[in-house]
């Protein structure tokens, strides 16, 4: 008996099992470091700003002379001037922090908001400027005196208002550097979106 060849089988192919395709990565739009530095600079404007009027409104002493005499910010227009113009930048530095982070949670309009930012912030700093140098110059006629006009030095007997004067006047020139890097970094914000 003659034998048949054998047959040779192909081998049957395996199918190919093709991995489960991972659900591709959540696309996050990159964090803008600079509408972050916007807000915190804006913060710190504002707290400093708070602060700095808390402290001078807290800014109270009374001497017994023959009479008793108080020392308080209202008693001179440069410090009235200061408190109300450092809560105006309280009040919009507060409004355009939550600008800011409306223009970091939506980016597509930034640009123009930037721009009104830069009006803002600049009038800002020259209100709050002022308010510090009028406050600073009335400070410091308290602490040295002017003898060309006979004012004697106030800051040797309310010691005390002079310190939380000087200490809000303090604050509120931080408040004018943090406004100074916020219009510089809103004009560099926005010459980066300006098409080239």
């Amino acid at each position: 008996m003659a034998s048949e060849p054998a047959k040779v089988v192909p081998p049957t192919e395996a199918p190919v099992v093709e991995p489960e395709k991972a659900a591709p990565p959540p696309t996050t739009q990159p964090t803008d470091y600079f509408a972050v530095a916007d807000v915190v600079l804006r913060l710190l404007v504002f707290a400093s700003a708070l602060v700095s009027v808390v402290v001078m409104s807290t800014s109270k002493e009374t001497k017994m002379l023959p009479n008793p005499r108080p020392a308080k910010f209202t008693h001179s227009p440069a410090l009235i001037y200061f408190v109300a113009a450092l809560s105006v930048a309280g009040f919009f530095s507060l409004i355009t922090t939550l600008g800011s982070l409306y223009s970091l949670i939506k980016p597509g309009c930034s640009a123009k908001i930037i721009s009104h930012f830069i009006v803002i912030d600049v009038l800002l700093l020259g209100i709050v400027a002022s308010a510090t140098g009028a406050a600073g110059s009335v400070t410091y006629v308290g602490l040295k005196g002017n003898t060309h006009v006979r004012w004697g030095k106030v800051c040797t007997l309310y010691g005390k208002f002079c310190r939380y004067v000087g200490a809000s006047i303090g604050v509120s020139l931080f408040a004018s550097v943090m406004l100074v890097l916020l219009v510089l970094l809103s004009v560099y914000s926005l010459s980066k979106k300006i098409p080239k």
